[in-house]
């Protein structure tokens, strides 16, 4: 039996989630995640915990992973990366942490790598929620992806656009290293084309302070604009961007949740708002992987919406469970990463990932969504 912090419960948009406390309680196996449930991304965060709880809580309802349960530990680090470092290295101290999950943002991992934090503890990053390409080259053995990166991202709306049409694309994006490696993804796409970014402009990281932005795009007489930012943000910049008369076609990364864009920007001027998404239409019943998704999250989560965020959460906890099974009955960190190396092609439900030796890019899988004049997302 492994001893972990004791777990005090609190209440995040109507989800319970674990939190430390102290040390006194027994569990089995220990995961730890690393989200923001507080900021300008805290639904993002929340719907993340979603999807890995839902499933986690079917595993351990049927009997656990070789009769163990699995405790997920949750901290928030408010989208800060000093925070995300802080709240890690407190999980990675305790040695019954066998693996991470589920931590968001391109910047807050970048951290992680910088102070070497998952190399020398020598633990496996699952679905990390980000398709920065910092963390993807050079070859990192110590983070499995569960989406696609943001250059295949960025490649396929600039091939959606130009087919329509479309040559003059200006650019909205984070000012940080997701945000600017998205920039540099659409110009390496158009420079494919023979085209080059007509505009550019970028707001302030942990903000939705998009003014500036809105002001300089306004007058780029863009026919398209893809936008490289979290849901407020997005949101603040499409109702701006609107209301002064901005009429490019606008596009956003998988990272933007569609519910929470119109809520702020308000459904007129999100009409035809454009999402590429990393994981299958999760509204659909017509995949077993969004059957069981949808059914656990109406039994573990039943005031929780369905969302692509979760639904990716819930593939890569899949991943995680599947990886802990091959581990063993006495699973390590060790154990672990290398279960998760082995894996090789895993059909999840209609949708497969693949890792090797070589690889941790579990899938390369990107199209197009579009918000519907009802408000529904639109494949």
């Amino acid at each position: 039996m492994r001893w972990i912090l004791q777990v005090c419960t609190r209440t995040f948009f109507g989800l319970s989630i674990a939190l430390s406390a102290g040390l006194v309680v027994a569990a089995d196996v220990v995961i730890g995640q690393v989200v923001p449930l507080s900021g300008v991304v805290a639904s993002t965060g929340q719907q993340l915990t979603v999807g890995a709880k839902i499933y986690f809580d079917h595993i351990n309802a049927t009997g656990g992973v070789h009769g163990q349960k699995i405790t997920l530990r949750v901290m928030d680090d408010g989208y800060k990366g000093e925070e995300t470092v802080r709240l890690a290295k407190e999980l990675l101290e305790q040695p019954e942490v066998l693996a991470l999950f589920g931590f968001a943002g391109t910047a807050n991992i970048g951290r992680l790598l910088e102070n070497k934090m998952l190399e020398q503890s020598g633990v496996a990053l699952v679905a990390p929620y980000t398709g920065g390409e910092s963390l993807r080259k050079p070859f990192n053995p110590w983070i499995f992806h569960v989406r696609a990166g943001l250059s295949e991202e960025a490649e396929h709306l600039v091939q959606h656009v130009s087919t329509l049409g479309m040559k003059r694309i200006a650019v909205m994006y984070q000012d940080d290293t997701f945000g600017r490696a998205g920039l540099a993804a659409v110009e390496a796409a158009m420079g494919k084309r023979g085209l080059k970014v007509l505009s550019a402009a970028s707001y302030e990281r942990n903000t939705d302070k998009v003014e500036d932005a809105v002001a300089r795009l306004r007058v780029a007489d863009a026919q398209a604009m893809i936008m490289f930012s979290p849901s407020k943000p997005a949101a603040a910049f499409i109702k701006g961007y609107r209301e002064a008369g901005g009429g490019a076609q606008l596009y956003n990364v998988s990272v933007v949740d569609p519910g929470e864009v119109i809520k702020i920007a308000g459904l007129k001027n999100a009409h035809g708002f454009g999402i590429s998404q990393v994981v299958p239409y999760p509204y659909l019943a017509n995949m077993p992987v969004t059957r069981e998704y949808q059914a656990l999250l109406s039994k573990y989560a039943a005031d929780q919406q369905v969302t692509y965020a979760s639904f990716e959460a819930f593939l890569g906890a899949k991943v995680l469970v599947e990886a802990l099974r091959r581990a063993g009955p006495n699973p390590t960190r060790s154990r672990v990463v290398k279960a998760l190396e082995s894996l090789g092609t895993l059909d999840l439900g209609g949708f497969s990932i693949s890792y090797g030796a070589n690889n941790r890019i579990g899938s390369r899988f990107v199209e197009v969504t579009v918000i519907g004049s009802t408000g529904k997302l639109l494949k």
